[in-house]
């Protein structure tokens, strides 16, 4: 098979086309590489197979229709392509809105025009629910926790976007859902949780759990948001991979769905307990900084992965222990490579 993947030299990008490339399929790696760590993603993938790179921004709608024309035989479009930090879009609402919103009816558009008809997944996020202030919770055991949803947030929750990063994602997460309504194109959109992995140079608004693990094995500082005691699924980036070729793999039920796609129930923690994991395996105390809560900020979020196990078969395989001593493994392999892409963001130059 022949995948396009948008952001392709981002954190999941060259994951999956990693994957991808060990499989046999051809992989098209579109980026305008502006995100850090992303030159470095690209050399990485370069050598791994069958790899053609474009070097597009989805906000150049004539670019990146001609970038889709020039591989219109494509089975499948994985969009990754995005803004990903609330804080970002509140600092820069308008820049939000374009990459997100903007970029995807974009990447829609020039699919539909180009007469071709790949399956596209797209990369929505659990943001597009909102505060979720309705749902109960209470401090229990050191956490937030639901009082009620043993399994977690559902599909059906009502979608409240707050912050411009919500309604970026949301508007375009609901611009995919309907091209498959209304064009009859083959369309799979993903609410995510905290995905975390290797090759993921993170930082606190984004990518928190890659970010606590490289400030603590590398002596960086960390700031919590709010009082660490919120509560996230967390998802190992091989358990994503696998999520989306599954969903490909039965695209005959999976498609015009959307899917909330986290660790679950099985997998989640708060803050603070990853904080405590680490010092278990650097023995050492984190010692973290506390500011104000960010907008829209959940107290929990826990998705219930019920329906991609009943419509295609994906469960969570990798534990929160052996995904977080994998990644402790690649940040103490890659201590050099990771102190230059981040050396802005620890506190004493690359060495």
């Amino acid at each position: 098979m022949k995948w396009i993947v948008t952001g392709g030299a981002g954190f999941i990008g060259c994951n999956i086309s990693k994957a991808l490339l060990d499989a046999g399929h051809e992989v098209v790696v579109l980026d305008n590489l502006s995100r850090r760590g992303t030159q470095e993603n690209l050399d990485w993938l370069r050598p791994q197979g069958d790899m053609v790179f474009v070097q597009q921004d989805i906000r150049d709608f004539d670019g990146l229709r001609a970038a889709i024309l020039s591989h219109a035989d494509a089975d499948v479009v994985l969009h990754l392509a995005a803004q990903v930090a609330v804080t970002t879009s509140v600092t820069n609402p308008r820049e939000d809105f374009d990459i997100n919103a903007l970029g995807t009816f974009n990447l829609l558009e020039a699919v539909r025009q180009s007469g071709s008809n790949p399956i596209i997944l797209y990369a929505s996020t659990n943001k597009v629910y909102g505060k979720m202030e309705n749902l109960g919770f209470e401090l229990r055991d050191g956490r937030y926790q639901y009082t009620t949803l043993p399994e977690g947030v559902d599909e059906a929750a009502p979608l409240d976007f707050y912050s411009p990063y919500g309604c970026s994602k949301g508007a375009a997460d609901q611009y995919v859902r309907d091209y498959a309504r209304i064009y009859g194109m083959r369309t799979v959109v993903f609410r995510q949780s905290c995905i975390y992995g290797i090759r993921q140079f993170g930082i606190e608004d984004q990518g928190w759990v890659a970010w606590f693990i490289i400030a603590a094995l590398l002596d960086g500082p960390i700031t919590i948001y709010g009082d660490g005691r919120q509560v996230r699924d967390v998802l190992f980036i091989d358990d994503l991979v696998r999520c989306y070729l599954q969903a490909v793999e039965h695209i005959d039920r999976t498609n015009g769905e959307v899917y909330n796609i986290g660790g679950g129930p099985t997998n989640q923690m708060s803050l603070l307990e990853l904080l405590a994991l680490l010092e278990t395996r650097h023995d050492q105390p984190t010692r973290p900084r506390y500011s104000d809560w960010r907008p829209g900020d959940q107290r929990v979020f826990v998705a219930d992965i019920r329906k991609a196990a009943q419509d295609f078969g994906w469960r969570p395989q990798i534990s929160i222990a052996a995904g977080i001593d994998c990644l402790c493994a690649w940040v103490r392999q890659e201590d050099k490579l990771i102190r230059s892409v981040l050396s802005d963001r620890l506190d004493y130059p690359s060495r």
